[in-house]
Protein backbone atom coordinates (compact mmCIF):
# COMPACT_ATOMS: atom_id res chain seq x y z
CA UNK A 1 0.00 0.00 0.00
CA UNK A 2 2.82 2.26 0.53
CA UNK A 3 4.28 2.42 -3.05
CA UNK A 4 1.20 3.41 -4.25
CA UNK A 5 0.99 6.07 -2.05
CA UNK A 6 4.42 6.96 -2.82
CA UNK A 7 3.70 6.78 -6.55
CA UNK A 8 0.61 9.31 -6.39
CA UNK A 9 2.50 11.48 -3.91
CA UNK A 10 5.37 11.43 -6.69
CA UNK A 11 3.05 12.19 -10.14
CA UNK A 12 1.31 14.95 -7.86
CA UNK A 13 4.35 16.64 -7.05
CA UNK A 14 5.79 16.12 -10.80
CA UNK A 15 2.39 18.09 -11.70
CA UNK A 16 2.17 20.64 -9.46
CA UNK A 17 5.79 21.30 -10.20
CA UNK A 18 5.39 21.61 -13.71
CA UNK A 19 2.39 23.96 -13.50
CA UNK A 20 4.48 26.38 -11.60
CA UNK A 21 7.36 26.35 -13.92
CA UNK A 22 5.59 26.93 -17.12
CA UNK A 23 2.19 28.56 -15.66
CA UNK A 24 2.90 30.27 -12.47
CA UNK A 25 6.20 31.84 -12.46
CA UNK A 26 5.88 32.87 -16.26
CA UNK A 27 2.62 35.03 -14.88
CA UNK A 28 4.41 36.30 -12.09
CA UNK A 29 6.67 37.30 -14.26
CA UNK A 30 4.30 39.32 -16.87
CA UNK A 31 2.37 40.57 -13.46
CA UNK A 32 5.18 41.88 -12.72
CA UNK A 33 6.53 43.90 -15.67
CA UNK A 34 2.99 45.53 -16.15
CA UNK A 35 3.19 46.89 -12.61
CA UNK A 36 6.49 48.37 -13.63
CA UNK A 37 4.77 49.67 -17.04
CA UNK A 38 1.69 51.23 -15.33
CA UNK A 39 4.35 53.03 -13.03
CA UNK A 40 6.04 54.50 -15.93
CA UNK A 41 3.44 55.98 -17.03
CA UNK A 42 2.26 54.24 -19.79
CA UNK A 43 -1.51 53.20 -18.84
CA UNK A 44 -3.25 55.23 -22.31
CA UNK A 45 -1.42 52.84 -24.71
CA UNK A 46 -2.45 49.96 -22.42
CA UNK A 47 -6.05 51.59 -22.04
CA UNK A 48 -6.54 51.24 -26.14
CA UNK A 49 -4.65 47.97 -26.43
CA UNK A 50 -6.85 46.50 -23.84
CA UNK A 51 -10.22 48.32 -25.46
CA UNK A 52 -9.11 46.89 -29.00
CA UNK A 53 -8.63 43.62 -27.84
CA UNK A 54 -5.99 43.00 -31.11
CA UNK A 55 -4.10 39.84 -29.55
CA UNK A 56 -6.21 38.07 -26.91
CA UNK A 57 -2.88 35.93 -24.93
CA UNK A 58 -4.63 32.75 -24.48
CA UNK A 59 -1.52 31.66 -22.57
CA UNK A 60 1.71 33.06 -20.79
CA UNK A 61 3.14 30.18 -21.76
CA UNK A 62 4.97 30.96 -25.90
CA UNK A 63 4.80 27.22 -26.99
CA UNK A 64 1.09 26.90 -25.58
CA UNK A 65 0.33 30.35 -27.07
CA UNK A 66 0.99 29.15 -30.71
CA UNK A 67 -0.75 25.83 -30.44
CA UNK A 68 -3.67 27.79 -28.90
CA UNK A 69 -3.72 30.60 -31.38
CA UNK A 70 -3.69 27.77 -34.06
CA UNK A 71 -6.71 25.78 -33.06
CA UNK A 72 -8.87 29.40 -32.98
CA UNK A 73 -12.61 27.83 -33.38
CA UNK A 74 -12.01 24.83 -30.52
CA UNK A 75 -10.55 27.31 -28.30
CA UNK A 76 -12.66 30.18 -28.99
CA UNK A 77 -16.01 28.90 -26.41
CA UNK A 78 -13.41 28.38 -23.46
CA UNK A 79 -11.92 32.21 -24.25
CA UNK A 80 -15.66 33.37 -24.04
CA UNK A 81 -16.40 31.63 -21.36
CA UNK A 82 -13.69 32.75 -19.31
CA UNK A 83 -14.60 36.38 -20.60
CA UNK A 84 -17.90 36.27 -19.33
CA UNK A 85 -16.79 34.29 -15.84
CA UNK A 86 -15.11 37.71 -15.08
CA UNK A 87 -12.24 35.73 -13.97
CA UNK A 88 -8.49 36.96 -13.76
CA UNK A 89 -7.28 33.54 -15.98
CA UNK A 90 -5.82 32.56 -19.43
CA UNK A 91 -7.32 29.62 -21.72
CA UNK A 92 -4.11 27.91 -21.40
CA UNK A 93 -4.60 27.87 -17.39
CA UNK A 94 -8.07 26.64 -17.54
CA UNK A 95 -6.91 23.89 -19.92
CA UNK A 96 -3.55 22.97 -18.01
CA UNK A 97 -5.79 22.84 -15.15
CA UNK A 98 -8.18 20.55 -16.37
CA UNK A 99 -5.74 18.16 -17.57
CA UNK A 100 -3.67 18.09 -14.31
CA UNK A 101 -7.03 17.55 -12.68
CA UNK A 102 -7.41 15.02 -15.10
CA UNK A 103 -4.50 13.20 -14.91
CA UNK A 104 -4.73 13.19 -10.81
CA UNK A 105 -8.02 11.74 -11.24
CA UNK A 106 -6.76 8.84 -13.10
CA UNK A 107 -4.29 8.05 -10.27
CA UNK A 108 -6.65 8.52 -7.82
CA UNK A 109 -9.23 6.20 -9.38
CA UNK A 110 -6.49 3.45 -9.97
CA UNK A 111 -5.36 3.63 -6.45
CA UNK A 112 -8.93 3.87 -5.10
CA UNK A 113 -10.66 0.90 -7.43
CA UNK A 114 -9.11 0.45 -10.84
CA UNK A 115 -10.24 -0.61 -14.19
CA UNK A 116 -12.21 1.55 -15.95
CA UNK A 117 -13.90 4.01 -12.83
CA UNK A 118 -10.33 5.48 -13.33
CA UNK A 119 -11.29 6.73 -16.50
CA UNK A 120 -14.54 8.06 -15.03
CA UNK A 121 -12.62 9.63 -11.99
CA UNK A 122 -10.58 11.51 -14.63
CA UNK A 123 -13.08 12.69 -16.67
CA UNK A 124 -14.71 13.61 -14.00
CA UNK A 125 -11.92 15.73 -12.07
CA UNK A 126 -11.26 17.27 -15.54
CA UNK A 127 -14.38 18.96 -15.76
CA UNK A 128 -14.03 20.92 -12.15
CA UNK A 129 -12.15 23.84 -14.18
CA UNK A 130 -15.54 24.24 -16.90
CA UNK A 131 -18.11 23.22 -14.35
CA UNK A 132 -16.65 26.68 -12.14
CA UNK A 133 -16.61 29.08 -14.95
CA UNK A 134 -20.13 28.27 -15.53
CA UNK A 135 -20.96 28.42 -12.26
CA UNK A 136 -19.16 32.03 -12.12
CA UNK A 137 -20.84 32.31 -15.82
CA UNK A 138 -24.13 31.92 -14.17
CA UNK A 139 -23.62 34.00 -11.29
CA UNK A 140 -22.13 37.40 -13.03
CA UNK A 141 -25.27 37.08 -15.77
CA UNK A 142 -27.98 36.88 -12.80
CA UNK A 143 -26.50 39.72 -11.12
CA UNK A 144 -25.84 41.84 -14.33
CA UNK A 145 -29.85 41.49 -14.94
CA UNK A 146 -30.81 42.22 -11.58
CA UNK A 147 -28.40 45.77 -12.07
CA UNK A 148 -29.92 46.32 -15.91
CA UNK A 149 -33.28 47.84 -15.09
CA UNK A 150 -31.33 50.08 -12.71
CA UNK A 151 -29.07 51.36 -15.43
CA UNK A 152 -31.40 52.00 -17.96
CA UNK A 153 -32.87 54.11 -15.26
CA UNK A 154 -30.24 55.99 -14.57
CA UNK A 155 -29.38 56.36 -18.29
CA UNK A 156 -32.76 57.58 -19.17
CA UNK A 157 -32.80 59.98 -15.98
CA UNK A 158 -29.09 61.34 -17.56
CA UNK A 159 -30.60 62.31 -20.96
CA UNK A 160 -33.50 63.91 -19.54
CA UNK A 161 -31.13 66.41 -17.50
CA UNK A 162 -29.40 66.85 -20.74
CA UNK A 163 -26.32 64.79 -21.33
CA UNK A 164 -25.66 62.74 -24.12
CA UNK A 165 -26.18 59.01 -24.95
CA UNK A 166 -22.58 58.67 -24.45
CA UNK A 167 -22.10 60.13 -21.65
CA UNK A 168 -25.10 58.09 -19.75
CA UNK A 169 -23.31 55.63 -20.66
CA UNK A 170 -20.29 56.51 -18.71
CA UNK A 171 -22.19 57.98 -15.94
CA UNK A 172 -23.55 53.65 -15.55
CA UNK A 173 -20.05 52.71 -15.22
CA UNK A 174 -18.98 55.25 -12.78
CA UNK A 175 -22.65 54.81 -10.76
CA UNK A 176 -22.97 51.00 -10.52
CA UNK A 177 -21.52 47.74 -9.08
CA UNK A 178 -19.88 44.86 -11.11
CA UNK A 179 -20.30 43.27 -13.14
CA UNK A 180 -22.47 46.27 -14.88
CA UNK A 181 -19.98 48.42 -14.47
CA UNK A 182 -16.94 46.60 -15.88
CA UNK A 183 -19.52 45.96 -19.32
CA UNK A 184 -20.54 49.70 -19.36
CA UNK A 185 -17.28 51.16 -19.09
CA UNK A 186 -15.57 48.93 -21.86
CA UNK A 187 -18.60 50.17 -24.23
CA UNK A 188 -17.74 53.22 -23.40
CA UNK A 189 -14.30 53.00 -24.04
CA UNK A 190 -14.43 51.24 -27.39
CA UNK A 191 -16.88 54.27 -28.35
CA UNK A 192 -14.30 56.65 -27.15
CA UNK A 193 -11.37 55.41 -28.72
CA UNK A 194 -12.59 55.24 -32.28
CA UNK A 195 -14.72 52.30 -32.68
CA UNK A 196 -18.15 52.88 -34.39
CA UNK A 197 -21.13 53.13 -31.63
CA UNK A 198 -23.04 50.43 -33.60
CA UNK A 199 -19.94 48.17 -33.63
CA UNK A 200 -19.55 48.54 -29.89
CA UNK A 201 -23.07 48.20 -29.05
CA UNK A 202 -23.09 44.78 -31.21
CA UNK A 203 -20.12 43.53 -29.33
CA UNK A 204 -21.99 44.24 -25.73
CA UNK A 205 -24.75 42.09 -26.90
CA UNK A 206 -22.58 39.48 -28.13
CA UNK A 207 -20.19 39.82 -24.44
CA UNK A 208 -23.38 40.02 -22.45
CA UNK A 209 -25.41 36.11 -22.92
CA UNK A 210 -28.60 37.71 -22.08
CA UNK A 211 -31.97 38.27 -24.12
CA UNK A 212 -32.31 41.55 -22.16
CA UNK A 213 -29.28 42.82 -23.32
CA UNK A 214 -30.09 41.87 -26.80
CA UNK A 215 -33.37 44.24 -26.50
CA UNK A 216 -30.96 47.03 -25.32
CA UNK A 217 -28.86 46.80 -28.69
CA UNK A 218 -31.55 46.24 -30.92
CA UNK A 219 -33.70 48.87 -29.50
CA UNK A 220 -30.84 51.09 -29.57
CA UNK A 221 -29.63 50.67 -32.56
CA UNK A 222 -33.12 51.06 -34.06
CA UNK A 223 -33.89 53.85 -33.06
CA UNK A 224 -30.94 55.43 -34.80
CA UNK A 225 -31.91 54.24 -37.45
CA UNK A 226 -35.91 55.43 -37.31
CA UNK A 227 -35.43 58.22 -34.75
CA UNK A 228 -37.69 58.63 -31.94
CA UNK A 229 -37.32 59.53 -27.76
CA UNK A 230 -34.46 57.16 -26.50
CA UNK A 231 -35.68 58.10 -23.22
CA UNK A 232 -39.29 56.80 -23.68
CA UNK A 233 -37.09 53.57 -25.75
CA UNK A 234 -35.17 53.21 -22.49
CA UNK A 235 -38.15 53.53 -20.27
CA UNK A 236 -40.34 51.38 -21.53
CA UNK A 237 -37.28 49.00 -22.20
CA UNK A 238 -36.42 48.63 -18.00
CA UNK A 239 -40.00 48.15 -17.31
CA UNK A 240 -40.58 45.38 -19.58
CA UNK A 241 -37.37 43.75 -18.58
CA UNK A 242 -38.91 44.37 -15.01
CA UNK A 243 -41.72 42.89 -15.90
CA UNK A 244 -39.99 39.82 -17.51
CA UNK A 245 -37.75 39.42 -14.33
CA UNK A 246 -40.90 39.50 -12.22
CA UNK A 247 -42.33 36.42 -14.61
CA UNK A 248 -39.10 34.80 -14.19
CA UNK A 249 -39.18 34.69 -10.22
CA UNK A 250 -42.41 33.59 -10.21
CA UNK A 251 -41.60 30.69 -12.61
CA UNK A 252 -38.69 29.72 -10.44
CA UNK A 253 -41.11 29.21 -7.68
CA UNK A 254 -43.20 27.09 -9.11
CA UNK A 255 -40.75 25.20 -10.80
CA UNK A 256 -39.35 24.38 -7.26
CA UNK A 257 -40.47 21.41 -6.02
CA UNK A 258 -39.64 19.87 -9.52
CA UNK A 259 -36.10 21.11 -9.47
CA UNK A 260 -35.23 19.72 -5.53
CA UNK A 261 -36.64 16.62 -6.60
CA UNK A 262 -34.35 16.30 -9.69
CA UNK A 263 -31.42 17.19 -7.53
CA UNK A 264 -32.74 14.65 -4.70
CA UNK A 265 -33.25 12.02 -7.64
CA UNK A 266 -29.53 12.89 -9.25
CA UNK A 267 -27.57 13.14 -5.87
CA UNK A 268 -28.69 10.18 -4.44
CA UNK A 269 -27.51 7.45 -5.89
CA UNK A 270 -23.53 8.62 -5.92
CA UNK A 271 -24.02 9.73 -2.17
CA UNK A 272 -25.52 6.37 -0.80
CA UNK A 273 -22.76 3.97 -2.93
CA UNK A 274 -19.87 6.64 -1.21
CA UNK A 275 -21.75 5.92 1.79
CA UNK A 276 -21.81 2.53 1.33
CA UNK A 277 -18.32 2.23 0.21
CA UNK A 278 -17.21 4.24 3.70
CA UNK A 279 -19.27 2.23 5.94
CA UNK A 280 -18.50 -1.39 4.05
CA UNK A 281 -15.08 -1.15 1.88
CA UNK A 282 -15.90 -4.47 0.60
CA UNK A 283 -19.55 -3.83 -1.02
CA UNK A 284 -18.37 -3.13 -4.29
CA UNK A 285 -15.69 -5.65 -4.35
CA UNK A 286 -17.42 -7.94 -6.46
CA UNK A 287 -19.14 -5.64 -9.07
CA UNK A 288 -15.58 -3.95 -9.43
CA UNK A 289 -13.47 -6.86 -9.69
CA UNK A 290 -16.19 -8.78 -12.58
CA UNK A 291 -16.16 -7.21 -16.19
CA UNK A 292 -19.54 -6.97 -16.25
CA UNK A 293 -20.11 -5.19 -13.16
CA UNK A 294 -17.95 -2.27 -14.80
CA UNK A 295 -20.43 -2.51 -17.55
CA UNK A 296 -23.39 -2.02 -15.50
CA UNK A 297 -21.44 0.86 -12.98
CA UNK A 298 -20.51 2.54 -16.65
CA UNK A 299 -24.36 2.20 -17.83
CA UNK A 300 -26.04 3.30 -14.60
CA UNK A 301 -23.46 6.50 -15.00
CA UNK A 302 -24.69 7.19 -18.57
CA UNK A 303 -28.22 6.44 -17.10
CA UNK A 304 -27.96 8.58 -14.30
CA UNK A 305 -26.34 11.66 -16.79
CA UNK A 306 -29.36 11.07 -19.28
CA UNK A 307 -31.78 11.37 -16.99
CA UNK A 308 -30.40 14.48 -15.37
CA UNK A 309 -30.59 15.97 -18.75
CA UNK A 310 -33.95 14.88 -19.36
CA UNK A 311 -35.53 16.52 -16.01
CA UNK A 312 -33.39 19.69 -16.62
CA UNK A 313 -35.25 20.17 -19.71
CA UNK A 314 -38.25 19.59 -18.06
CA UNK A 315 -37.69 22.05 -15.03
CA UNK A 316 -35.57 25.05 -17.01
CA UNK A 317 -39.19 26.67 -18.83
CA UNK A 318 -38.45 29.34 -21.20
CA UNK A 319 -39.58 32.65 -20.79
Amino acid sequence: MLIPILTFVLVLGIVLGAYWLFVARPERATDAALKRRLASGRRIDQVIASVQREEQRLSNVPALQRILSSKGSIVRPVERMVEQSGVKTTVGVVLLSAACLGMTGVVLGQLMAGHWLSVLFGVGFSVLPFAYLNWKVARRVQRFEELFPEALDLMSRAMRAGHTFITAIGMVADELPEPIAAEFKLLHDQQNFGMPLNDALRSFGERVPLLTAKFFVTAILTQRESGGNLTEVLDNLSSVIRDRFMVQRQVRIKSAHGRITGWVLVGLPPSLALILSIVNPNHFGPMIADPFGIQLIIGAVVLQVIGALVIRKIVNIDY
